[in-house]
């Protein structure tokens, strides 16, 4: 699986983090929550498959120390179909530095 990690991150700051992913309904099971992608950066495929098997996310781990954004775009409604893929370099850059800023802007120090 290919993923952009991110570690040494203080357990005040992994319960900081925790805390704003819960408080925004992200969480799917413990330690797992979903960032959606957006609409606009859904491949055509993605586009096409959305109203079945969307909305389209990626998901994000948090560890004791660390948290794990999976670079692969899943699909809410579906395991297996072939817009299940991993992220385009656009959805990458964006899925990327939507978790450094969200990571900022909660004053967790990268």
């Amino acid at each position: 699986m290919r993923s952009f990690l991110i570690e040494e991150i203080t357990p005040q700051d992994m319960e900081k983090l925790e805390n704003w992913l819960k408080e925004q309904e992200l969480q799917s099971i413990e330690h797992l929550y979903h960032f959606n992608l957006p609409p606009r950066l859904l491949t055509p495929l993605q586009q096409d498959h959305a109203p079945q098997c969307g909305p389209f996310y990626m998901a994000v781990e948090t560890g004791r120390d660390w948290v794990k954004l999976e670079l692969l775009v899943r699909a809410k409604r579906i395991l297996r179909c072939a817009c299940i893929a991993y992220a385009t370099p656009e959805q990458q850059e964006h899925m990327i530095s939507y978790l450094e800023n969200l990571l900022k802007d909660l004053n967790i120090p990268l």
